[in-house]
């Protein structure tokens, strides 16, 4: 397997310098001062891969070339999004990028309501809340059909939050929730993450597969010609949230993606930690049945509890077997290799780690720190390299 590492460029503190340091050969980055839906320029991604090329890395997983939120939502006339997404990636294989990573997700991007929830020891970690949630969406947003969405214990206990939280506490919660937004633009006030979510009324799980479908069905035969594989990432948190439906979350909602276009191009992103917060997701299992459609991997584990909630646990601990996932993905490797094929190895990442040690005193963007990350690197390096010895 090919370890790899996210890195944001000018937005990142930590530098390529540091990210040597632990070992991993390949970057996975974007272009995210470029906004959703403009062409990605050949000489960019040039400078970007040259960058990362003088570093002594490879750039082997482009994450994410965005979906523009038109055609998420079907909107208007999106015959020069879908060209202008085609041409970034004709861009991006004639400089030899051919792996891309990108989600369908209404909106938003991952979602959390605490970014600093404490674990032992004294480090940090990612947390969703089912109660700040919910009192964010009923009492803080107001969003009529909210309380549809929870059971009625986590209505009350956010009724509660909400009646002794002060206006810091509310406004630290958005912060959160906003921080999952992708990439360097729109960041919502109240009011205007209303305004976003009112462009998504009538938009139900069945149209938004449609506008998915129809999605695919413009940039696979595009990438088919350019040699390239999309990768889809899965819903984070899997499940519908503030209204907008989700449906790439499940074992079933993989199964439908992969068959909405049948091709090796139209492939997916293994979340371990987005498909492990749903209860129901036996993460192995699915794997299993997806493997030969695996072209990228994000390694993470979550401890869930009955409400709903999760937060990211160490990559060894949580409710993820990540020793059985991890061999799924180089039994995928071994076959791959007996078809005789060079790009047989799977890039993977150690997504979202602790805040720990020296990350706590520094700023750096909530769920990548670099110790975190690097103790989460070297537990999937000892798995990887005692599986394998095994066999």
């Amino acid at each position: 397997m090919i370890e790899s590492w996210r890195w944001y460029g000018d937005l990142d503190t930590i530098p390529l310098s540091d990210i040597a340091q632990t070992g991993a050969t390949g970057i996975v980055t974007a272009l995210h001062e470029i906004p959703y839906g403009e062409v990605w320029p050949t000489d960019t991604i040039a400078a970007r891969k040259a960058h990362i090329t003088d570093a002594g890395f490879e750039w082997v997983v482009v994450e994410s070339l965005p979906v523009h939120e038109r055609i998420k939502r079907g909107d208007g006339d999106l015959s020069k999004l879908f060209a202008n997404y085609r041409q970034s990636m004709a861009n991006l294989a004639a400089n030899g990028v051919h792996t891309i990573c990108y989600n369908f997700m209404p909106l938003l991007d991952w979602t959390r309501t605490d970014l600093t929830a404490p674990v032992a020891g004294g480090a940090t970690c990612l947390r969703f809340e089912a109660t700040r949630m919910a009192a964010f969406e009923i009492h803080m947003l107001g969003r009529s059909a909210a309380e549809d969405d929870y059971p009625e214990d986590v209505r009350a206990k956010a009724a509660v939050w909400f009646q002794q939280a002060s206006e810091a506490d509310s406004e630290a919660l958005l912060g959160s929730i906003m921080a999952g937004m992708p990439g360097a633009f729109d960041r919502y006030d109240l009011a205007g993450l209303r305004d976003a979510l009112s462009a998504y009324e009538g938009i139900d799980r069945d149209v938004l597969r449609s506008n998915y479908k129809r999605f695919l069905d413009e940039v696979i035969p595009a990438a088919e010609e350019l040699g390239m594989r999309l990768c889809v990432h899965p819903d984070d948190p899997p499940r519908d949230i503030l209204g907008l439906p989700r449906i790439v979350s499940d074992g079933d909602d993989l199964d439908w993606v992969l068959g909405a276009y049948d091709s090796p191009a139209n492939g997916i992103t293994l979340c371990s930690g987005s498909l492990g917060a749903n209860p129901k997701n036996d993460v192995p299992a699915i794997a299993a049945k997806v493997a030969d459609r695996i072209h990228f991997a994000h390694l993470r584990n979550v401890a869930k509890d009955p409400d709903g909630s999760f937060e990211e646990a160490a990559h060894l601990e949580g409710d993820t077997d990540m020793v059985t996932l991890v061999q799924v993905l180089l039994d995928e490797q071994k076959r791959r290799r007996a078809q005789g094929r060079a790009d047989h190895l799977i890039p993977f990442r150690p997504d979202h780690g602790h805040h720990m040690l020296s990350d706590l005193s520094q700023e750096m963007i909530p769920g990548y720190p670099l110790i975190g990350r690097l103790r989460g690197l070297a537990e999937l390096r000892g798995v990887i390299s005692a599986l394998s010895h095994a066999s």
